[in-house]
């Protein structure tokens, strides 16, 4: 008879063209257990993913950390439009989680950490363990997932189930996962769980039912052999047993480790930017025939012009008037400066210094708002070359710029009532080039100042007047 070492070491291995998969059917009417292998990630990629989204999940306003498996509530179930479906992030750490099962059937996708995952399942039923708690062990199934994987999961309600490493006594997580429960009122639930699903107060411990003491004191003991239990390992890159999957094991643990320190050292922070409430902002050559800048430069030759505007429903101005709105604006342009024109105008003044030419941390259409001239203030704060509001208070409009060695430019910032129902923000724009080297530098920067530069600045500020004459939304 072979000894269990021998038992453990022997493998029947399959080659096959699409995702390495396994199926597990039970003897009654449970649904199968199917684990499919997605992807193999970068080395290490797991123990980094899984430290950044731990950080993410902690700081979630439905958090919850019980049952040695943290998680976090990113959707709930609407019951009152028929949604009963509801999401879940969810992480297991080094030292796994005990056996348990949920009245519901599960389906997730996840990361393996960069030691590798143990899925155990078994497919004993209420009925089995109540006539024999030991059936429950004859039941069980292993699944192994190598280091750094993408793999999904499907399961019935109420299958047995823990996530555990791969290796004794490893520091690796086992894997993050996102979790779809498609019927939170699946399965044998008491009217009291019932109602807090519906109520959308449940959580996934609240959700679970832990082994029984007796069976999981019995897998604790020397009596039960874990290299017995029947075990399918899915691979990507090398087949189990094999010297290039030992290999390759060690190499991605000892990455993981790093990375893994890496992913919670680094601050896990995230970003969300809505472009609903302006709209998309539109370019145009020449100057419409109100523009004040129409009046400007107008004696000379004139090398670049272009006008850009953005219109906006007026429900988000309820009772400001064109002067209040551009007062607001030209605050965005100094207070909501895009970062990446502020860093391109670093780069600019650091060339154009030795030159003698004029520098600025603002973007040359709205740089002289940080002048010192103080002869000509719109509202008494912003120094403006002109400025001009028309008899029936629709368009208000003022004029910035300055004279440098190697051109003179002039800028129109506008708003304009375009009728009861929309606003009009503009930035229309005029260069005049002095010399050759003038004409160079606009050459030069005439491509990302129409593309980038001049749209973003005016996005920006437009959003900030938003921001300002509206609460802003929360946002968990």
């Amino acid at each position: 008879m072979k000894n269990n070492k021998a038992i453990q070491q022997e493998h029947l291995t399959r080659v096959i063209d699409t995702f390495p998969s396994v199926h597990i059917t039970s003897d009654s009417k449970m649904l199968p257990i199917e684990v499919s292998l997605i992807a193999q990630l970068g080395h290490g990629a797991g123990n980094h993913l899984y430290e950044s989204i731990a950080l993410r999940q902690k700081c979630h306003i439905d958090f919850v950390d019980e049952l040695e498996e943290p998680s976090a509530k990113l959707a709930g179930t609407n019951y009152l439009l028929g949604d009963t479906t509801s999401l879940y992030s969810f992480i297991v750490g080094p030292t796994g989680h005990p056996f348990h099962k949920h009245a519901g059937h599960r389906i997730f996708t996840a990361v393996s950490g960069s030691g590798g995952a143990q899925l155990r399942f078994s497919t004993a039923t209420a009925e089995d363990i109540k006539l024999n708690p030991l059936k429950f062990i004859d039941k069980l199934h292993f699944i192994n997932i190598p280091p750094d994987c993408l793999f999904t999961v499907r399961f019935g309600g109420d299958t047995w189930h823990q996530f555990w490493p791969l290796s004794k006594n490893t520091r690796h997580p086992v894997f993050f996962a996102l979790s779809c429960h498609t019927d939170e009122l699946g399965g044998n639930l008491s009217e009291e769980m019932k109602a807090k699903i519906i109520a959308n107060k449940e959580d996934i411990p609240s959700l679970t039912e832990v082994l029984p003491a007796e069976i999981a004191e019995h897998m604790q003991s020397s009596a039960y052999q874990e290299q017995m239990v029947k075990t399918t390992t899915l691979a990507l890159d090398a087949a189990a047993g094999t010297f290039h999957r030992k290999v390759c094991d060690t190499f991605r643990g000892t990455v993981g480790v790093f990375r893994g320190i890496w992913g919670g050292w680094y601050k896990s922070s995230g970003y969300v930017s809505q472009t609903n409430a302006t709209k998309m902002v539109k370019a145009f050559k020449t100057l419409p025939a109100n523009s004040l800048l129409l009046e400007h430069l107008s004696n000379e030759f004139v090398n670049h012009e272009d006008t850009f505007s953005i219109t906006v429903n007026a429900n988000h101005f309820e009772g400001a008037n064109p002067g209040q709105l551009l007062e607001i604006m030209l605050k965005g342009f100094l207070n909501n400066s895009p970062k990446g024109v502020s860093k391109l105008m670093m780069l600019r003044n650091v060339i154009v210094k030795p030159f003698g030419l004029r520098t600025s941390p603002l973007g040359c259409p709205v740089s002289s708002l940080l002048s010192e001239d103080t002869t000509n203030l719109y509202a008494n704060k912003y120094p403006v070359l002109n400025q001009r509001s028309n008899e029936a208070g629709t368009i208000t409009q003022v004029i910035l710029g300055a004279n440098d060695k190697h051109l003179k430019f002039r800028s129109c910032i506008r708003v304009e009532v375009i009728n009861d129902s929309h606003i009009m923000f503009s930035l229309d724009n005029r260069v005049h080039c002095k010399n050759l080297f003038g004409r160079f530098y606009m050459t030069v920067i005439d491509l990302v100042h129409r593309h980038y530069i001049a749209p973003v600045m005016l996005r920006r500020s437009v959003d900030y007047v938003i921001a300002q004459m509206e609460p802003v939304n929360k946002v968990v």
